[in-house]
């Protein structure tokens, strides 16, 4: 075929739309191709409404002709007055919406107008106004018997209900909701109330009330809402904060999470990050009350922790720098000044991996001890997890969250099954049928076993685990050796169930020479390494520590 040719049949080709009623559907990702063709003749009018150049051709199965061999035809005459039939009744439809739609622009515009020549203004015979925040739950509230305090609370729109009687308004600012009712009045019928939305940040004066006995609100109050203002506005048009993002949307829609600012707004996503400051904060408190000293490590650094394949590069001056893997070397190299010691810190993986376990960036909490054996290092990892579980669970609004979002979440009790590494191994093979390697194989020493099977024998267990003493192939240079048997070491990863692995953690080499040879074993220039080799040199001691990913614990939780 000539390049002519070839692109009149292109041409072609685009100009026809495909019907098939057994195999089409009226329905993305359905495009009137020949592999994805419409299911009907209507609705294939209605998608080129704008094109009255298509040429439409249908098929229909049967029983003695396979699906490739069927023919593409031109519509019966029928079909076609059938189809345009359903293209007339779409059209009048577009137009009645089209029609009420500008007239209810026309209504709106006209109350606007009309709107205008409301002010509302400040009753300055009431009651000075007490500033509050919404998490001010000390206020007193009124009811039959007595007045309420009146106050002052500056927030955002979150909801807005306007009815004939009254508007009601879900006012939030970070700290909790606040139900507003605004009396039908001028309150109701001003510019700047016609003009509210979600999202527009107000200050709203009134007296605070017990809800009416039978209705419901937040913190069994309601503010009755004696004056307003404005103070920032949001579109109520198309570009409105509900049609930007909205709970019932698929958080992972990259429309979601180019608005993540705006998510963040939402109730799941805020409680979510407030979880996460919770989490850190129990975290600084447990390993306050355990005597750790709190370090800062640098995020740019010239060593590798984790492998040098998952090292970002970046351009330092005349040299050439490292976002930090982990601050582990730096932790075990104050260890002699500061005895036990902790970082929460970004860390910073090059892994291209689209999975729930890898993350480019995360919030790496670590910790080191000195002069523990291993089992010390086990207990503390108990001690550790059980008492930040339960300084959570201690705050109100965190507790009820967790309930919510994970109704089957339970706080971990003691002690944790340990399991070695060999023992896992065997768990697996004993399975009917076995859990299999990811060359669908048994596991066997020296395996790398796999998230999905150590996620099914956690949930199967559905205990915390610990498990311990991994192959020395397996784990990093500067893990200690099992003294037992060299081939392992004395490393330990905590598994939860429903997440898996949440903790990574080892004793340390302590020797000097041993790790200069794992140095070379490695590749590594010891040079580099000088400060962190001088640990061993200058009084060297049995320690170990771990990391633990922020992240992942919090989706453990939730």
């Amino acid at each position: 075929m000539t390049s002519t040719n070839h692109t009149d049949d292109l041409t072609l080709r685009s100009k026809e739309c495909h019907i098939d009623g057994e195999h089409g559907a009226d329905e993305p990702p359905a495009d009137g191709s020949r592999t994805l063709p419409y299911k009907t003749l209507g609705y294939a009018y209605i998608q080129n409404i704008d094109d009255p150049t298509k040429q439409y051709l249908v098929r229909t199965s049967d029983t003695t002709t396979p699906e490739a061999e069927l023919e593409w035809k031109a519509p019966a005459k029928s079909a076609v007055k059938k189809a345009q039939g359903v293209l007339e009744r779409h059209n009048k439809k577009l137009e009645k919406q089209q029609s009420a739609e500008e007239e209810n622009r026309r209504q709106h515009q006209a109350a606007l107008e009309r709107a205008s020549s409301i002010v509302v203004l400040e009753d300055l015979s009431l009651p000075q106004a007490t500033r509050i925040t919404i998490a001010n739950k000390d206020i007193k509230v009124g009811d039959e018997h007595q007045k309420g305090t009146r106050v002052k609370v500056c927030g955002r729109i979150h909801r807005l209900r306007a009815q004939k009687h009254a508007t009601f308004i879900t006012l939030t600012d970070g700290y909790g909701h606040l139900q507003c009712v605004l009396g039908a009045g001028n309150l109701t019928m001003s510019r700047d109330a016609l003009l509210m939305a979600q999202g527009t940040s107000v200050a709203m004066y009134g007296e605070l009330r017990k809800v009416p006995q039978g209705h419901s609100a937040p913190d069994d109050r309601e503010l009755q809402v004696d004056f307003y203002r404005v103070i920032g506005t949001a579109p109520s048009d198309l570009d409105s904060l509900q049609n930007k993002v909205s709970a019932s949307q698929n958080q992972w829609d990259s429309a979601m999470l180019d608005n993540r600012h705006l998510v963040l707004r939402g109730d799941n996503a805020s409680s979510l990050m407030k979880l996460r400051a919770t989490v850190e904060l129990a975290f600084i408190g447990v390993y306050r009350e355990m005597n750790f000293t709190k370090v800062s490590p640098p995020a740019l650094v010239q060593t590798q922790v984790e492998g040098g394949s998952t090292l970002f590069k970046v351009p330092y001056y005349d040299e050439v720098a490292y976002l930090t893997q982990s601050s582990q070397l730096y932790l075990e190299s104050v260890l002699p000044g500061l005895g036990n010691v902790y970082a929460i810190e970004k860390s910073y993986r090059a892994e291209k991996s689209l999975t729930r376990r890898h993350l480019s960036e995360f919030t790496h909490i670590e910790g080191e001890l000195d002069f523990i054996e291993f089992d010390d290092l086990l207990d503390h990892l108990e001690e550790l997890i059980c008492a930040v579980i339960d300084a959570i669970l201690t705050k109100d609004e965190m507790a009820r969250f967790i309930k919510v979002v994970n109704p089957d979440f339970q706080k971990p009790s003691r002690p944790f099954m340990r399991m070695r590494y060999s023992d896992a191994i065997d768990w697996l093979n004993s399975q009917d049928p076995p859990i299999l390697n990811e060359e669908d194989k048994p596991h066997q020493f020296g395996d790398d076993i796999a998230e999905a099977a150590e996620r099914k024998m956690t949930d199967h267990i559905n205990r915390p685990i610990l498990l311990t003493y991994f192959p020395a192939d397996l784990k990093a240079f500067y893990m200690k050796k099992d003294p037992s048997d060299p081939r392992l070491t004395e490393s330990v990863d905590l598994l939860m169930p429903g997440v898996g692995e949440i903790i990574g953690g080892s004793m340390r080499m302590e020797g000097y020479e041993e790790l200069l040879d794992a140095f070379r074993k490695h590749g590594l220039s010891e040079a580099d390494y000088y400060w962190y080799s001088d640990a061993r040199k200058y009084g060297t001691s049995p320690h170990g520590g771990y990391g633990i990913g922020l992240e992942r614990f919090i989706a453990w939780a939730v």
